[in-house]
């Protein structure tokens, strides 16, 4: 049997490919497609509407950041909270730090279900540490209703159309400012690509800017997304450009953390650094709101489509 040829588009001229080995399940949630693939290159990989969402090989280039960054430059995260992230890889990274609470808030249980059962090598059990309080709920709901709670917040959501549109505002975003326990906390989420999607980049940071004193954006490439890719970090207070490598390798020390594959002291400062070309990036962009919660990217065509002239071919529905 012919491989499958995945083709996913990151903007609407430019996109990327792998070959999909065998589909393992296809089906649909409450709310969305949901698809498990054996690959070549990625292994297992876990696609959602027909977008790649996560996959088994390296998804440590996107859960490390987004997890340690603000982890590593709060002095001592106790309670955590984690917006989406069905897979478990993000609450994976986590956990390895000595918190103490961690409030899991996802809209699709379907999702965590099928991950705790066929995605266990990202996971790795992290869904049932005692640590963790699952919340199968509106993300923005319980933000809302949790003022004064969290030492670090951490959005692992999907692009920002469709359901998760509304996590993407500066309504959004003030009322995540308020759920943080004090000035110090941290909210991090992904930040889109500065190459695939510049306006949605500066989008996100632009509105981030309007609610959060403090906001620095991280940077590397994600080989599961074919593309170079951003984090914001955004605080009342803390400014992690203040935060030095050495300190970050320090408090990975002192909490016991070893073993990451994307940071330490020297990757730490790196991937803080803001390439000439990005910061020539236009910055007239909108701020997001609740009324006007479209982003000007077209993320329309983002959804994977497959060569006709395989014999395994699907087409999206």
């Amino acid at each position: 049997m012919q491989n499958r040829i995945f083709t996913e588009y990151l903007n609407d001229h430019h996109g990327f490919f792998y070959t999909i080995r065998e589909s393992l399940y296809r089906g649909r949630t409450k709310y969305q497609e949901i698809e498990l693939v054996r690959t070549d290159e990625y292994g297992t990989v876990l696609l959602l509407d027909n977008i790649t969402q996560v996959a088994e090989k390296r998804d440590w280039q996107y859960h490390e950041p987004l997890v340690h960054y603000p982890l590593l430059a709060h002095p001592n995260p106790v309670r955590v909270l984690v917006i989406g992230g069905g897979d478990g890889g993000t609450l994976r990274e986590i956990l390895k730090h000595p918190v103490e609470q961690v409030d899991f808030v996802e809209l699709d249980e379907e999702v965590v279900a099928f991950s705790r059962e066929h995605l266990s090598a990202v996971h790795q059990g992290a869904f049932d540490d005692s640590r963790v309080r699952l919340h199968f709920q509106d993300g923005r709901t319980w933000v809302a209703s949790h003022p004064g709670s969290y030492d670090a917040i951490i959005m692992d959501m999907t692009d920002p159309f469709g359901p998760s549109r509304m996590l993407y505002t500066r309504e959004f975003y003030r009322l995540v400012r308020t759920a943080l326990r004090s000035e110090e906390g941290l909210f991090a989420m992904h930040a889109e690509s500065p190459i695939a999607r510049p306006v949605a980049h500066r989008c996100i940071e632009h509105t981030l800017k309007a609610e959060f004193a403090v906001t620095r954006s991280v940077y590397t490439f994600i080989q599961m997304y074919a593309t170079y890719w951003s984090f914001a970090v955004a605080s009342p207070a803390t400014d992690l450009s203040e935060i030095p490598g050495a300190l970050a390798e320090q408090r990975l020390v002192e909490r016991g953390i070893s073993g990451l594959q994307a940071i330490n002291a020297a990757t730490w400062d790196a991937m803080q650094v803001v390439f000439p070309y990005i910061e020539r990036l236009p910055t007239d962009v909108p701020v997001i709101t609740d009324e006007a919660p479209v982003f000007p990217d077209h993320f329309s065509a983002s959804g994977g489509t497959v060569d006709p002239h395989t014999s395994n071919s699907a087409t999206r529905p």
